[in-house]
């Protein structure tokens, strides 16, 4: 490396380094763009095989459900009773889950305990036997 002339203005001299351009925005702007877009293209990705693997996991789920009981009906049932919360508790505390089942009703289809603390997936299954069984009215409303 060469030294400095004596006298010579420390600022003006530049060690190490060559004559350096700045480079311009315009030859950066494509290659981000293009990982933007790479980003964004990922994440659809990823969402997608999300969807699908929750499908995937519901079409088990509902797999063994009784004869004549389709996963549409259920998923209508359950948003209109709870909004789809398994652990939602009427205001009077009386209905209980996902599907709103009485203690009474809840024990005559195999359930024991809390409707809204079981799990979902027996929540599920528990009201299918009793779409099975009874149709849609003990669901008046929403059924």
């Amino acid at each position: 490396m060469p030294a400095a002339a004596p006298g010579a203005d420390p600022a003006s001299v530049s060690i190490g380094v060559s004559k350096a351009k700045p480079i311009a925005i315009s030859r950066i702007a494509p290659p981000l763009a293009h990982f933007h877009r790479t980003i964004r293209v990922v994440k659809r990705q990823i969402a997608a095989a999300r969807r699908a693997e929750r499908r995937r996991e519901r079409r088990e789920t509902f797999a063994g459900l009784p004869a004549g009981v389709s996963i549409a009906t259920l998923e209508a049932i359950a948003v209109c009773e709870s909004g789809g919360d398994p652990t939602v508790v009427s205001s009077d505390g009386s209905y209980r889950g996902k599907y709103q089942f009485d203690y009474g009703t809840w024990e005559a289809v195999g359930g024991s305990g809390d409707p809204a603390a079981a799990p979902e997936a027996e929540q599920d299954y528990r009201a299918a036997l009793l779409y099975a069984q009874s149709g849609s009215s003990p669901w008046p409303v929403c059924g």
